[in-house]
């Protein structure tokens, strides 16, 4: 997971808008794309080539206006792969409008209105219906695990040593299916992005055990919930107590108001609730592993 602009709104000299990715194998999902996301895919090793999909959470423009820019990108890469945009409802003028600023592409760009759970590449991607002034959806996506690998039951089945790895991945071979050598399924990894919102239930039950939430902490001071009810976004306290309530591993704190230029506050408020959250930063990568078992 990287983090490509924490901010919202205003772009700072050291604070893209809001994008983040998250890789698997090599290849990338961008989660939103707001001005100054090719810099940081670019500054982060974030290969904007291999970009499987882009997930758009809302079509305000700190969410979005880094899309023409990326497309001509792509098309100069000489990109032949189709790539696809998900987002809520109403994406259609968006797709028209951002169409007509990139102009024709040597690639297919595809525009899909989501409501319910696909799968890019390796990852299951389910919609949460968030909190904000616009039709506003936030992303679980998750990784699966397959079963432990059960090499005397190989055996036994007379499996090929040469069919194994295949069968590790989930992918029958030779007449043999993976459930003759694999285990219950383990628990694999789960992210959750959501921005913009409000705290709200449907994000609360989503991001239950996640191993990472990134969500929205415009507001970094308590004084600020007024605005933070009226524009619908969340504290830093508030973004704390949710990931407490939902048990999450990791917490990770985005889209902060230009107005925020010390995030300690906001950190402090938020690990009240919640002492292993994270201040999000440009730049900011972790790299999630599957449970030890």
């Amino acid at each position: 997971m990287t983090l490509l602009g924490t901010g919202g709104t205003q772009p700072l000299p050291e604070r893209a808008l809001a994008a983040a990715a998250v890789t698997v194998g090599g290849r990338s999902v961008l989660l939103d794309c707001g001005e100054g996301t090719q810099v940081g895919l670019r500054r982060y090793g974030v290969s904007a080539y291999r970009l499987s999909a882009v997930l758009l959470t809302h079509y305000h423009g700190d969410h979005i206006l880094g899309l023409p820019g990326l497309l001509q990108t792509l098309g100069s890469l000489n990109r032949t792969e189709p790539l696809t945009i998900y987002g809520p409802r109403g994406i259609e003028p968006v797709a028209q409008a951002v169409m007509a600023l990139a102009g024709a592409q040597p690639y297919p760009v595809r525009w899909q209105a989501i409501d319910g759970t696909f799968a890019v590449d390796t990852l299951k991607i389910t919609p949460v219906p968030l909190k904000h002034r616009v039709p506003c959806q936030g992303y679980v996506l998750d990784l699966p695990r397959a079963g432990k690998f059960d090499a005397a039951r190989a055996k036994a089945a007379g499996i090929p040593l040469e069919y194994w790895s295949v069968l590790q991945r989930g992918e029958s071979i030779g007449g043999f299916a993976p459930e003759q050598v694999l285990g219950a399924p383990r628990r694999g990894l789960k992210v959750v992005y959501a921005t913009d919102t409000r705290p709200c239930p449907a994000l609360q039950a989503a991001a239950e055990s996640a191993d990472l939430l990134c969500m929205d902490a415009t507001y970094a001071e308590d004084v600020d919930l007024p605005k933070a009810k009226l524009y619908g976004h969340s504290t830093c306290r508030e973004v704390g107590a949710l990931a407490a309530a939902a048990h999450v591993r990791r917490l990770w704190l985005t889209h902060y108001s230009a107005a925020v230029t010390d995030t300690a506050p906001g950190l402090d408020a938020a690990r009240a609730a919640c002492p292993h959250a994270v201040a999000g930063y440009d730049g900011l990568t972790e790299e999630l592993e599957f449970d030890k078992v």
